[in-house]
């Protein structure tokens, strides 16, 4: 079972006590899936509890990768039209390269915050994996946003950029 931290939408905060004996007690809740913000403090201080006796979750990062490199555990579980910069990372962070990481996630760092943005971010995301092939169709349902000829040309705009960035860091 996992355990998702993302009181934005539930409106529910879990402290720290509250993960410990959630983890304490019910030997099923295996993985944590952090979407808190601010959180590296949150995620720090249930390493900490761990190292004092209690139960060692599996931490997966969210948040869409905003905060992936401050905020990496055991791995990530998110929402990105790249999600191959999310494997990259991760394999260079976790093999001792935290450098080259970070320089691979700065890349993406425009783009990846322009998807994150509330309200049209998952039409933006939706649209990239459908031009990457990976969707046959972006349309969401109702309510969701819709893209328009300015959302379309920065999309386009940030896409060269991101293709830019990539070419000249190899």
């Amino acid at each position: 079972m996992c355990l998702q931290d993302y009181h934005q939408e539930t409106g529910v905060p879990l402290g720290v006590p509250l993960i410990n004996r959630l983890t304490d007690t019910f030997p099923q809740l295996v993985v944590f899936k952090h979407e808190d913000c601010p959180g590296l403090i949150k995620l720090s201080r249930i390493r900490a509890a761990e190292r004092d006796g209690h139960r060692c979750l599996s931490i997966l990062m969210g948040n869409g990768g905003l905060y992936l490199l401050q905020e990496l555990a055991d791995g990530a579980m998110t929402g990105f039209a790249f999600p191959e910069m999310l494997v990259e990372v991760y394999d260079r962070f976790t093999s001792g390269d935290p450098e080259s990481a970070e320089d691979v996630y700065d890349c993406y760092l425009p783009f990846l915050r322009h998807e994150q943005q509330p309200g049209f971010g998952l039409a933006i995301r939706k649209e990239v994996l459908r031009r990457r092939g990976a969707l046959r169709s972006a349309a969401a349902r109702t309510p969701a946003t819709r893209l328009g000829p300015i959302e379309y040309a920065e999309l386009d705009r940030l896409l060269a950029r991101l293709e830019r960035r990539l070419k000249d860091a190899g």
